[in-house]
């Protein structure tokens, strides 16, 4: 069972690391932080931003040692909640564990990996076991195949949510067979995507409103989809901060409506957030 939330929902943002240089380093990675980004920071950045609530999202870097993450979680329950990386043989205890910390999901980050490893028995019983708990998997992945990538995730049963626009170039554009498949997933109520890290996929804000208009054309009125800043935006450190991608969030959701339910409904009940009375 997640923590119970009493912090009164204002706003969440889904998609955040945290970490310090000196902990252990998975090998093979593709980024080596040389600064710390600690939940008191992140915290700080939500009580300025008028925001309530955060989902941490376990850094590639730190592999599958969620403990960073989960301590982090265990103090700060009423606002927090965490998506995080795990291997296919995990037990059933050691779920039950991360759960009552307030973890809600798990992520693959399958940039410069082989998506075919993920397709396995194992990880398939795997996500059908995160799809009984209510759990999400969240993916990152190049535009080019994710919907290849998504479509037998979503054979499992469980709910699967896509990073950062997809990663298109630019603006999401229909006549692109990869970005036509990914809009053609929301007929899918089990697929969710993330308005998060436009400057990972190039796109300014004329791009990102575009991508937003095909997005909430396919998903109906924006349903399923959430925002997320992606701070401390590692290897994007120069170029942005949060306030920036607040403002940026700002921008791109104008209408009062559309943002309450980008940044309140639908993401409370993607993972869980309970509102106080």
């Amino acid at each position: 069972m997640a923590p119970p939330t009493s912090a009164a929902l204002t706003g969440i943002d889904t998609h955040a690391h945290i970490f310090e240089r000196d902990l252990p380093l998975t090998a093979g990675r593709r980024y080596s932080p040389e600064y710390d980004a600690r939940v008191e920071q992140y915290l700080a950045h939500l009580d300025r931003s008028g925001l309530s609530h955060g989902v941490l999202v376990q850094p590639s870097f730190l592999g599958t040692d969620n403990r960073y993450m989960v301590e982090a979680l265990s103090r700060h329950p009423a606002r927090l909640r965490g998506t995080a990386v795990v291997e296919n043989d995990i037990d059933g205890a050691t779920l039950n564990a991360l759960e009552e910390a307030g973890v809600v999901g798990i992520r693959l980050n399958l940039i410069g990996k082989n998506p075919q490893a993920y397709l396995s028995a194992q990880w398939q019983a795997l996500f059908a076991e995160l799809g009984r708990r209510g759990w999400s998997v969240e993916v990152q992945r190049g535009i080019d195949d994710i919907a290849q990538v998504v479509q037998p995730i979503l054979a499992s049963g469980v709910t699967v949510v896509v990073d950062h626009f997809g990663l298109p170039a630019g603006a999401l554009d229909p006549a692109r067979a990869g970005d036509r498949a990914l809009l053609e997933l929301a007929a899918s109520e089990d697929v969710w995507v993330k308005l998060s890290a436009p400057y990972r996929c190039e796109a300014g804000l004329a791009q990102a409103q575009a991508s937003l208009s095909r997005l909430r054309e396919a998903f109906g009125h924006s349903e399923r989809l959430v925002w997320g800043s992606d701070w401390p935006h590692t290897r994007f450190e120069a170029q942005t901060d949060y306030a920036a991608q607040i403002a940026f969030m700002e921008a791109l959701l104008p209408q009062a409506e559309e943002r309450q339910r980008v940044l309140c409904d639908n993401p409370a009940r993607l993972f869980k957030i309970e509102r106080s009375a």
